[in-house]
């Protein structure tokens, strides 16, 4: 039986490591992706695959288009396939004591773009040859707070940032789809990380269970969506 790999950024912690947790449990190969080998290293020892998967990491920082490429190339040697891509690699830079945009800093507006969403335009376009190979999915981790019909004041960067990445999904998902991959941007809603915070309502596995079930549609799954917990919500 063909063991499926998953790539995830942002995975040293939260959501990308749940993420990575739940897909070694369905018997998933995963590659754990950030800026921090040391990080990644304490994070794997506490994650176990089953028997006839592996876990490996992988230095990554999503705004450097050279590392990705190696990533592409190291993918290539130690796996030969690729199945799933999970962007989940971001941040907030917007000031939480000021996040009106009547006030914010026109770098944390650049820092939030570089991060969430030209890092996964790099990272996504690297692997573009083996997503292609593999009819694979990928799954771009958004926000509600990024969705226009949600939108509301405060945290400009984060906010446009994250609407950025959905316009790559749409963009993504036109020109993969003839290749029979399927990418769509999940909301993992308010979950209790170091991002969202410990008053969030949604516990982090909660929340990795949408990105999850994204990730691992099958040939006949949906594309090119928004969702929350596998239910389509308004861009």
């Amino acid at each position: 039986m063909t063991v499926q790999v998953a790539v995830v950024t942002g995975a040293s912690r939260g959501m990308g490591l749940e993420t990575a947790r739940q897909l070694l449990a369905l018997g998933w190969s995963v590659v754990l992706c950030g800026r921090r080998a040391d990080k990644l290293a304490a994070a794997s020892l506490t994650l176990e695959p089953v028997e006839g998967a592996r876990l490996v990491t992988f230095e990554l920082d999503v705004k450097n288009p050279e590392q990705a490429q190696a990533l592409a190339k190291f993918l290539h040697t130690e796996f030969g396939r690729l199945d799933c891509l999970v962007n989940n690699a971001g941040k907030i830079f917007d000031d939480r004591r000021k996040p009106e945009a009547l006030v914010a800093h026109a770098q944390a507006l650049r820092d939030s773009f570089e991060t969430n969403a030209i890092g996964p335009f790099h990272v996504t376009r690297a692997l573009a040859e083996l997503l292609q190979d593999g009819g694979a999915t990928v799954v771009n981790v958004s926000t509600g707070m990024a969705g226009l019909g949600e939108m509301a004041g405060g945290y400009p960067g984060y906010r446009m940032s994250k609407t950025a990445l959905n316009a790559l999904t749409r963009i993504f998902h036109h020109e993969l789809n003839d290749f029979g991959v399927r990418v769509n941007s999940v909301c993992p809603g308010w979950v209790r990380t170091d991002m969202g915070g410990s008053s969030a309502s949604r516990s982090v596995p909660d929340g990795a269970s949408g990105i999850v079930w994204a990730a691992t549609l099958g040939p006949d799954g949906p594309s090119g969506g928004f969702f929350r917990d596998g239910e389509e919500i308004p861009w």
